[in-house]
């Protein structure tokens, strides 16, 4: 039995539909919604103001806070509480870091801009092929 459900989210379309997919599989599980800012880098888009900021936490908080807002809004359409989180790190390692934790993770396909899925990599695969918990990817 699934009790603790893991939901990577970004602003994309794909990770809401994700967050909607374990909200109504899962709907007795505790989920938590977790939004990984990347890593400060003169290439990576967003990232790269979290370079220039005196605050490292509390821009990474800012950059997080509009995915975390939608996510608690998706979530209480669903009547339903659930637990967010953010970090700072490279996606795929912090979604596979916490892994673990979780009886299964449920993700969108892909999210971001395309520049950043080609910068960064495909997520959600390298997700996929390390996790050790089973894997749901949601198109």
């Amino acid at each position: 039995m699934v009790t603790r459900v893991l939901v990577p989210m970004d602003d994309s379309a794909m990770a809401e539909r994700a967050l909607r997919y374990a909200l109504e599989v899962h709907p007795d599980a505790e989920i938590t919604v977790l939004h990984v800012v990347g890593e400060p880098s003169a290439m990576m888009g967003r990232a790269a103001g979290l370079a220039l900021a005196d605050d490292l936490e509390e821009a990474a908080e800012e950059a997080a806070g509009e995915v975390l807002t939608r996510a608690r809004e998706i979530a209480a359409e669903y009547d339903v509480e659930i637990t967010t989180r953010k970090a700072v790190g490279h996606p795929a390692r912090v979604i596979l870091d916490r892994a673990g934790d979780y009886d299964a993770v449920v993700m969108g396909t892909h999210g971001g801009s395309l520049r950043d899925r080609l910068l960064v990599g495909n997520v959600a695969q390298r997700v996929f092929s390390r996790s050790p918990v089973p894997v749901t990817v949601v198109r």
